[in-house]
């Protein structure tokens, strides 16, 4: 008894410790996880996960270490087993769980995986997004297959990412191994903080061997995503917070990301100093110039921001000082991360995002700068730039039309890799709004109507008049709102919405117009004429509503028009209740109606009525029919039949 009495409270003992262990280790991972220190977190947790354990927030972390590292296939086994041991997660977990689901390849899960999502948060643009694009990845098929892409021969086994053009170089970023005795690792990849490099740009289409840019630039933390101007005597680039050898943090001791200027001056880049819009509290990273090189564009989470990260633009002005950072707003950004723009010579707009329909992790897009604050449709660039992990900062040679790019698509040399492509088709979305004018009434199609096209400020873009069949068309812009007013003699003008898809294609609108002077003879029924409603009394009610009042006005005025004008009117109910409560109930509508065109002027020798009930039904709906309110409603009528005019 002594000795199983020893054993079992020495069991008891070793179970706390082991318990105990774990907790430790959790908690360990945890603070790691919390500080950006995905790796290591990803370790612990991994081998707290070997041993047999189970916890829904671990696989959650484990899951995101992994999402957030850019290694969705591998994010994927973690989120499998979340939603394995627990489906009811944050709506977050199903968008990110369907980007890992695509990563693998697996699009229907996928896209079932954010029919739930949609379900969840009904607001979000994603969400939105996905709802109104079922047929993405036929779109993005089509926008495919336009590039010749090879590796750009320039990639170490570490991370090598974001490329610039200056000069005849190409500038990047690299994580490689300087061999330095005392090699500094930062705890998010456990690789180098990474150095900017350039590359000799040789005219047979080669690279050169990559050299250190330059060591004023170059600090002993990140450096990467330079952007140049034309003259090269400025750069923009990104770094941690690090200045004249001071880090600075945030309030959870988290050294983040800034924008900084430098000036090239006597060869060498000077007078380097951060953008006054950065903050220790959040991100500013990865700068973009407009073509007169009077916008910055970059990306950001400071506050303003609607997803993970936006793409911003402030304004440089003349004597070199920034006006107040904007935010590119909802036609651009989303509730995911939009990251790495990129101003094309022929003003294009290149980013990456996670947050719009594509092949999974962050894919290219592109959209037409038409103005400071308009843009174009954003279309997805298609593969082989985009696949199924993150592909980013995409640039380009508008005139030569080859450039660059960064992947941690499968089979490359490192942790992220360059891509050098040659594109030999552009990407153009083309639609044409065509269109039928139709008299509403008889369907007939309606020549010499003036057709004009109005932007969503009303401006007018292009007019035509239709010919014998009554045709239009118009080139328009994928992805743009537009208004098409349609205009004739003796018709009323009528003004329609239409917002066209973003893709290629052709819209088609038809619009029916409506006489503006209409034929009345005896028998003619004004309600239809004047466009009544069929009901204008609240349910098994007679007195005369407000709403009903104003659509009596119209008879009043036509009666008075033409003082000789007798008429009858005629109400009727639907089958439901008894036909004899059917009877009651419309005769004293029809009562209540004439009653108040008399008070309203009209001579009762002028008018005559009576209810008819369910007698006179225009459809199957008699009793014991099943039919829809819908159906009911069209024999719930009043009739104002001209019995005489003269």
């Amino acid at each position: 008894m002594k000795i199983k009495k020893i054993l079992y409270t020495g069991l008891i003992i070793l179970l706390a410790l082991n318990a105990s262990a774990q907790k430790a280790a959790l908690t360990k991972a945890d603070n790691n996880y919390n500080k950006y220190a995905y790796i290591d977190a990803i370790a612990t947790y991994e081998k707290v996960a070997e041993k047999g354990y189970k916890d829904e927030e671990m696989f959650q972390k484990l899951g995101n270490a992994y999402y957030f590292n850019g290694e969705l296939t591998k994010a994927l086994i973690w989120y499998d087993a979340l939603f394995a041991m627990n489906t009811k997660q944050e709506p977050e977990y199903y968008y990110r769980y369907a980007q890992t689901l695509k990563a693998s390849g697996n699009y229907t899960k996928a896209d079932q995986t954010l029919e739930t999502f949609t379900k969840l948060l009904i607001a979000d643009k994603r969400g939105l997004l996905f709802e109104s694009n079922k047929d993405y990845l036929e779109q993005i098929k089509l926008n495919s297959g336009r590039f010749e892409v090879t590796d750009a021969g320039i990639n170490s086994k570490y991370s090598d990412y974001g490329s610039a053009f200056y000069n005849n170089k190409l500038v990047f970023a690299s994580a490689r191994d300087t061999g330095g005795i005392a090699k500094k690792t930062q705890k998010w990849t456990n690789q180098s903080f990474t150095n900017l490099y350039a590359a000799e740009l040789k005219s047979d289409g080669t690279i050169g061997e990559p050299e250190r840019f330059d060591r004023k630039i170059n600090s002993k933390f990140n450096e990467s995503t330079p952007i140049f101007t034309k003259d090269g005597q400025t750069m923009y680039f990104t770094r941690n917070n690090f200045l004249e050898g001071k880090r600075g943090k945030d309030d959870k001791r988290i050294t983040l990301l800034k924008l900084y200027k430098a000036d090239y001056v006597n060869k060498k880049w000077t007078n380097i100093t951060e953008l006054p819009f950065n903050s220790d509290l959040y991100s500013v990273a990865h700068p973009a110039l407009s073509l007169n090189e009077k916008t910055l564009y970059f990306a950001s989470d400071m506050p303003g921001t609607l997803g993970l990260s936006d793409l911003f633009r402030v304004t440089i002005n003349n004597d070199g000082s920034f006006g107040k950072p904007e935010n590119l707003g909802a036609g651009i950004n989303t509730e995911g991360r939009e990251t790495f723009p990129f101003i094309s010579g022929d003003n294009e707009l290149y980013f990456s995002s996670d947050g719009r329909p594509g092949l999974g992790g962050l894919d290219v897009y592109v959209t037409k700068l038409n103005g400071y604050n308009s843009f174009g449709a954003v279309l997805n660039i298609g593969a082989p730039i985009n696949t199924g992990q993150d592909d980013f900062a995409f640039i380009i040679n508008y005139e030569t039309r080859k450039g660059f790019f960064t992947s941690n698509r499968e089979g490359g040399n490192g942790y992220d890799d360059i891509y050098q492509f040659s594109e030999n088709k552009k990407l153009v979305c083309e639609q044409s709004l065509t269109g039928t004018i139709v008299d509403v009434e008889t369907n007939i199609v309606l020549a010499n109507t003036k057709v004009t096209l109005l932007d969503r400020s009303f401006k007018i873009l292009a007019e035509i008049t239709t010919g014998a069949a009554g045709n239009f068309t118009f080139q328009v812009n994928c992805g743009k709102s537009y208004y098409v007013r349609a205009e004739k003699q003796e018709y009323e003008t009528k003004e329609t919405p239409i917002t066209i898809e973003s893709k290629t294609g052709k819209e088609n609108l038809k619009i029916a117009l409506e006489k503006r002077i209409k034929t009345i003879q005896s028998g003619t029924d004004l309600a239809k004429t004047l466009a009544i409603p069929l009901i204008y009394f609240d349910l098994d009610k007679s007195f005369i509503t407000k709403a009903a009042a104003f659509q009596l006005e119209k008879i009043v005025a036509v009666m008075n028009q033409y003082p000789n004008m007798k008429i009858d009117v005629r109400s009727h109910t639907d089958s439901r209740q008894t036909a004899k409560y059917n009877m009651a109930l419309s005769d004293r509508r029809a009562k209540s109606t004439i009653q108040w065109l008399v008070q309203n002027g009209i001579n009762k020798s002028r008018l005559t009525g009576k209810g008819y009930g369910e007698s006179q039904l225009v459809n199957q709906c008699s009793d014991g029919v099943a039919c829809s309110e819908a159906e009911h409603q069209l024999n719930r009528r009043s009739e104002f039949i001209i019995m005489s005019i003269e």
